[in-house]
């Protein structure tokens, strides 16, 4: 009997349709590597399980007990992209050179057909709350592919591809945030790599819950055209007496993302090429420290998220001196760097090299 099943990898969903319940997950696997060119032994298949345990490859796909086009998700490499892999981190334009937000915030923030579009959300989307909002605590809203986790490379497990610190950074968030999940892609594949990763299962922090692609909207920007953002309103609508400007924080590697909340967004690093990083990447070491600082502010909206790593781990300061550096406009000329001597002013803020880590200013 014919099996059908759909597989996810690197953006494209493939249609698995020649395969029997008497071929095994290595049949699967063979004949993902002539879609994909990944090896078998390469390939990584989040949610084939027996009894609770990922499937091995002599298991009968029978015996997965899986529904017609089940669809699952494949991470792994092709061969011939791991020197890619190894290498030093290209230039991504939708990553690395995000556009600066701020010349479309005033045209977008608050044009009418957008506030609108949140109120739907907030009226139509369901949220499926994991855990209930605790009161007075501030809230924090992560996004997952390239801020907590590299989803592009190859590794055996996803473990190897999660974002170094990540439970200790959780856990010390947890005692003065609540933490919310919103990723821009389907849900079945955000609870799978949260169950990949340990962070729906850990005993030391509680995710309040999750949202997905449903819950963005799409706007429309003079430079950008049509683009997808992720409204903090529609939290704020849903949990307003919980939740709002004053005391939410979201990270995302993408600027864009936060383009209806720009006063609440923080423009993480994307955390890339793994193999090639986990070892050097300490971004969420230092935010560790700068969340445990804002925690102690009664409001966030004196702050300025863009520089936030003037208050990184190792300086004493308070939050009052964090309130009086973020009180910089945007864009405002003559900014004290905070990587360079003290004597030294510049006119345009860079912040770190994407290749080497160094910092400058021009």
């Amino acid at each position: 009997m014919a099996l059908p099943i759909i597989v996810k990898w690197g953006g494209q969903e493939y249609s698995v349709t020649t395969l029997s319940e008497d071929d095994t997950v290595l049949d699967l696997k063979q004949f993902l590597k002539t879609l994909t060119g990944v090896l078998p032994e390469r390939q990584k298949l989040l949610g084939l399980k027996v009894k609770g345990k990922p499937a091995e490859n002599d298991v009968k796909l029978g015996a997965l007990k899986l529904k017609p086009n089940t669809k699952i998700m494949m991470m792994g490499t092709r061969e011939e992209s791991l020197e890619d892999v190894l290498g030093p981190p290209p230039d991504n334009d939708d990553v690395v050179n995000d556009f600066d937000i701020e010349d479309e915030v005033v045209e977008v923030e608050n044009r009418e057909e957008n506030l609108l579009k949140i109120s739907r959300r907030v009226k139509e989307y369901k949220v499926e709350i994991l855990n209930p909002p605790r009161e007075g605590k501030k809230l924090l809203v992560l996004d997952v592919d390239y801020t907590l986790f590299d989803h592009r490379s190859c590794a055996e497990t996803g473990v190897e591809l999660m974002r170094p610190y990540l439970h200790e950074f959780l856990t010390s968030a947890y005692e003065d945030y609540d933490i919310v999940i919103w990723s821009a892609t389907n849900m079945k594949w955000i609870e799978a790599k949260m169950k990949e990763l340990g962070v729906s299962t850990n005993a030391n922090y509680k995710i309040t819950f999750m949202l997905d692609s449903a819950a963005m909207i799409t706007v429309h920007t003079p430079r950008r055209g049509l683009i997808d953002v992720k409204p903090l309103g529609v939290i704020w609508g849903k949990f307003s007496e919980f939740y709002s400007k004053k005391n939410t924080i979201m990270f995302d590697d993408i600027g864009r993302n936060f383009l209806m909340n720009p006063q609440n967004g923080l423009k993480i690093r994307p955390f890339m090429k793994a193999h090639l990083n986990r070892d050097k990447d300490k971004e969420l070491l230092k935010l560790t420290q700068y969340l445990k600082e804002i925690a102690k502010l009664d409001d966030f909206l004196d702050l300025n998220h863009k520089y936030w790593e003037r208050n990184s781990p190792g300086m004493s300061t308070s939050p009052s001196k964090i309130v009086e550096n973020g009180r910089h406009s945007l864009g405002s000329p003559h900014l004290l760097c905070p990587w360079e001597a003290p004597e030294r002013s510049c006119t345009h803020h860079r912040g770190p090299s994407r290749e080497d880590g160094s910092m400058h200013c021009i």
